[in-house]
């Protein structure tokens, strides 16, 4: 080994004992060593990538899952929550919702990046119902612009400022649509110092709550337009924030999509990408989500997650793709 290599270990196990030895945060870790505190959030990253640090989040409602364990093993999770069954969708909805901050708040908070989507919405609301209370959380950002739908819980930049209003945290917010109307339209909006704020706040992430929802579902966000006949030639099953994906983890890309959200490529390097699932999820629509290699962290609907691992050992006797063609 050499000397450069052991010293930047040293380095990094002495970040990690800081952090998850002594208790402290991130803020207070990056002063004590003279550095900034999101570069302190790439070194804890880098620790758990060379295997100095191991983190594992267990249910307390559950303690160790055998569901979860497997899900582990299979697609290379850190972890997650799994959520029992409830009376009805609404009951396992809050749930869920409940433990995504449990798991934010588990991995230690910072900068955080919202998705949108019926089960965020409900987190946000859920929080909305308490006095505002200081979390581990820092900032919160929204990862995709704003939706003309009537539907609240896709209304990005309201759900950053609650949940930034309610941990005392400091909101970012895009004021752009969602979807640009041309190719045109997308540069000129792209090119504003507002969108080039969020960007900077997107590469500087610590976690993303995104979430993992079916396709086809509702509302549409303008598939045909944006990708025509591609989402049914692919076997889309399902989408990541307004990422869309078949059941082999592959992405639905087109010349046409002017959706404005966080890019793919930071996604992918936000050290924690926690899935969270509602509770009308279909086992094909995770199974994708989690091919994507995009997560690292997953909260949902316990007997969801046994049909998936299910449905991919069958899948795997049978030696077909998790899209139904020979492999």
């Amino acid at each position: 080994m050499g000397k450069g290599n052991g010293e930047r270990l040293r380095r990094l196990e002495r970040v990690a004992r800081l952090y998850y030895e002594q208790d402290m945060n991130q803020a207070d870790i990056a002063k004590t060593i003279g550095v900034s505190r999101p570069f302190v959030s790439r070194l804890l990253a880098e620790a758990k990538e060379a295997g100095i640090v191991e983190v594992r989040i267990h249910s307390t409602l559950q303690g160790v899952n055998p569901a979860l364990e497997a899900m582990r093993e299979a697609y290379g999770l850190t972890d997650g929550l799994l959520i029992p069954e409830y009376p009805d969708d609404t009951a396992l909805n809050s749930a869920s919702a409940r433990a995504a901050l449990e798991v934010i708040e588990r991995v230690g908070g910072g900068r955080l990046g919202l998705g949108w989507g019926h089960v965020i919405g409900q987190m946000v609301s859920i929080l909305d119902q308490f006095p505002p209370q200081h979390t581990l959380i820092t900032d919160v950002t929204p990862l995709v612009g704003n939706r003309g739908v009537p539907i609240r819980h896709y209304h990005s930049n309201e759900n950053a400022r609650i949940l930034a209003q309610q941990t005392m945290s400091l909101p970012h917010f895009l004021h752009i649509p969602a979807l640009a109307e041309t190719r045109h339209e997308l540069e000129l909006l792209t090119q504003t110092k507002m969108y080039q704020d969020v960007l900077a706040e997107w590469g500087r992430l610590d976690v993303a709550l995104v979430n993992v929802g079916n396709h086809p579902s509702t509302p549409d966000f303008a598939t045909q337009a944006r990708f025509g006949n591609l989402l049914t030639q692919m076997h889309v099953v399902g989408r990541l924030v307004a990422y869309y994906f078949n059941a082999a983890g592959k992405f639905a890309w087109s010349d046409h999509d002017y959706v404005i959200q966080i890019p793919m490529e930071l996604l992918r390097r936000c050290p924690v990408v926690i899935g969270l699932c509602s509770a009308n999820v279909s086992p094909a629509a995770l199974i994708g989500a989690l091919n994507t290699g995009v997560l690292t962290h997953l909260v949902a609907r316990e007997s969801t997650v046994i049909a998936a691992m299910e449905r991919r050992e069958a899948l795997r006797e049978a030696a077909i793709s998790p899209v139904g063609l020979p492999v």
